[in-house]
């Protein structure tokens, strides 16, 4: 029970519970696990639970009528899915597939229901969670619309800096970057052309990629989009 508080208080929607409210929330939650490329979700499936990932990557996807794969977000530890679908009663809006082998903390909805009732502070902090997604899907919009496919790497990469990088004196490191086919599944495009621009941007300085640990220099972050 310890561990699965500790995981909680890592969820921003949970952020503002005390230790009493975060324990007893703690106990409803059930533990599951799915092994590498498991479905976990499916589009159209009943929106029933809450999803907080403790362990592993899971990625949110659509599939093109040629069967293209678009990635909408990856979620990692400490992030959380399914909420949407528990607040209007609709079906799930799109597929949740495991990237690796991954842990999950599961909540029925009639629990979180609960909860939310109790605690109209998780309330207020769903809500500007799904602002930041709401904004977030404008900007991914803003970008197929308005820049190129390099612009579209470069900006991606700087997102993705902003969230999970570590400043360090060599640049801001991510120590475990998406895989050249999620790249270009999040930005709409192929994986041969992402791997153009990530070799571009490597010739120019700008990043130093070394498996899946990348470095992007500290000029980097004010280059314009079309670089």
């Amino acid at each position: 029970m310890p561990q699965r508080t500790e995981w909680l208080q890592r969820v921003a929607i949970f952020s503002d519970l005390d230790a009493p409210s975060l324990a007893g929330l703690a106990a409803l939650f059930k533990e599951r696990s799915f092994e590498k490329d498991a479905l976990v979700v499916g589009q159209q499936d009943p929106g029933d639970s809450l999803y907080v990932v403790t362990g592993g990557r899971v990625k949110v996807v659509l599939y093109g009528t040629s069967g293209r794969e678009i990635i909408l977000s990856l979620f990692r530890p400490g992030d959380f899915f399914g909420e949407m679908s528990l607040l209007d009663n609709q079906p799930r809006s799109a597929n949740v597939l495991a990237v690796e082998r991954s842990q999950m903390l599961v909540l029925d909805r009639k629990s979180f229901a609960k909860h939310l009732a109790e605690n109209p502070k998780t309330a207020l902090n769903v809500l500007a969670e799904l602002s930041k997604r709401l904004r977030r899907a404008d900007a991914i919009i803003g970008n197929l619309a308005l820049l190129d496919v390099y612009g579209r790497v470069a900006r991606f990469l700087r997102e993705l800096a902003r969230a999970e990088g570590n400043e360090t004196a060599e640049g801001i490191v991510i120590a475990k970057r998406p895989t050249q086919v999620e790249i270009a599944g999040m930005i709409g495009t192929s994986r041969e052309t992402v791997s153009r621009a990530l070799s571009e941007f490597a010739r120019r300085g700008f990043i130093d990629m070394e498996g899946k640990r990348l470095v992007m220099r500290h000029g980097f972050q004010n280059e314009p989009d079309e670089a």
